[in-house]
């Protein structure tokens, strides 16, 4: 990154800036690693069904439909005259958030229905404070910087998925639920700290911008098959992510074990599959990575498959498969994501990348309920081979269809 410039006037430096947005971009994800794999896999501890653990997934929601609200977070946030109010949606949401994660402490996990009340506002929370990063980060970073800003935010997310279904499963397994707990939403606290004790450097907005709508979206070819695009995706490389959890304790993975795989291996190999992703679709294009990804990804999903038919127990061959697992879906989501970036107005970043990441969303839970459905009636084994098959589906349509219209777009180009 070239600093030689300095930061804009009244702006935070790029490494400053970077710094806040990474601090956020890790306690979003933080809060997503509490959620989707550390609770699940205390409550297959306790002896929870899939069914019940597969109630974790109403706390996935706000981020299916955080579409609905982003214009007008967006509007308030980045209004066409006078001051952004990125620091103020970040600190005023932030701080719900991390206040709801502490109830959860207090809460405990025997009352169910009131934990889950808990962890849908401090996962709504965590929705819109997204909403507010992403549009203060193509708002801020000069396009010289934005390779560093998604540096940030994949970096973020796996460290942040290291702290919240890692290192809270390590403390759990030592200190207990309260403790561990509250030390995840102190965490939250020190993460959002530097974002907002910079100062807000984002430039003006056009004062001919269009209003920031939905329908604007929508309106555009390349947004409608942006989201088609990443429902069939995410079908094929997110579906069998509820089981692993639970198969790996009912494997006989300790809590600890499978924190450090999820905080240690894990993150690792994902931030390889991130890193490497980049170059990967720089040499060979989005839409060769995703088809390979894809491959990977059902192949890994079929071994678990095999593994749970046959009853294959060895940590050491079940932790592989789920670091192979978390690199294809480290290397094929820089590939989508940057396919989809292309496809996003600048005029209204924040609710295009939005309505990308409902779709993600929703297409996941809907696909984790039946799956989870599935493994309670037929055994893992059904889950996983199901999913497997899933993902082969997928990479054939991405061959047979979105590639071919790419093809077709860049011969017209």
């Amino acid at each position: 990154m070239n600093l030689a410039n300095g930061p804009r006037r009244g702006d935070a430096s790029p490494v400053r800036l970077l710094v806040g947005l990474g601090g956020l971009y890790t306690a979003q994800s933080v809060i997503g690693g509490v959620i989707f794999t550390g609770l699940p896999a205390v409550m297959r501890q306790s002896g929870a069904s899939l069914n019940d653990i597969a109630l974790v997934l109403i706390t996935v929601l706000p981020w299916s439909f955080k579409f609905l609200w982003s214009p007008a977070v967006e509007r308030f946030r980045s209004p066409h005259v006078g001051r952004r109010r990125s620091r103020l949606v970040v600190g005023v949401v932030g701080a719900f958030g991390a206040g709801a994660i502490a109830a959860c402490a207090v809460i405990g996990t025997a009352a169910l229905l009131p934990l889950m009340v808990a962890m849908v506002i401090a996962s709504f929370c965590s929705a819109t404070v997204d909403i507010a990063c992403d549009g203060h980060a193509v708002e801020s970073l000069a396009e010289k910087d934005r390779g560093w800003g998604n540096a940030a935010q994949v970096g973020g997310a796996y460290l942040g998925a290291a702290i919240g279904g890692g290192l809270f499963l390590v403390l759990i397994d030592h200190l207990g639920w309260t403790p561990s707990t509250l030390v995840m939403a102190a965490i939250l606290v020190g993460l959002a700290l530097p974002f907002l004790l910079a100062p807000d450097g984002a430039r003006a907005a056009r004062p001919d911008r269009p209003p920031q709508s939905i329908m604007a979206a929508l309106k555009r070819p390349e947004m409608r098959s942006g989201l088609a695009l990443i429902a069939f995706y995410v079908l094929g490389q997110k579906w069998a992510s509820v089981l692993i959890g639970p198969f790996l304790i009912d494997a006989g993975l300790s809590l600890t074990l499978l924190g450090v795989l999820q905080g240690v291996g894990v993150t690792v190999v994902g931030l390889a599959g991130a890193a490497g992703g980049g170059a990967l679709v720089r040499r060979y294009g989005a839409f060769g990575v995703m088809a390979a990804a894809l491959a990977a990804q059902a192949a890994a999903t079929a071994g678990f498959a095999l593994c749970a038919y046959a009853e294959i127990h060895s940590p050491a061959l079940l932790s592989a498969i789920a670091v192979v697992s978390a690199g294809t879906l480290s290397l094929g989501f820089v590939a989508v994501y940057s396919e989809l970036m292309g496809r996003a107005s600048p005029d209204q970043a924040g609710v295009d990348f939005t309505l990308f990441q409902s779709m993600d969303a929703i297409v996941a839970v809907v696909g984790w309920w039946l799956v989870s459905a599935l493994g309670d009636a037929f055994g893992f084994a059904a889950g996983f081979g199901v999913v497997a098959a899933a993902s082969l589906a997928a990479c054939l349509a991405l061959g047979l269809g979105f590639g071919a219209g790419r093809a077709r777009e860049a011969r017209a180009v």
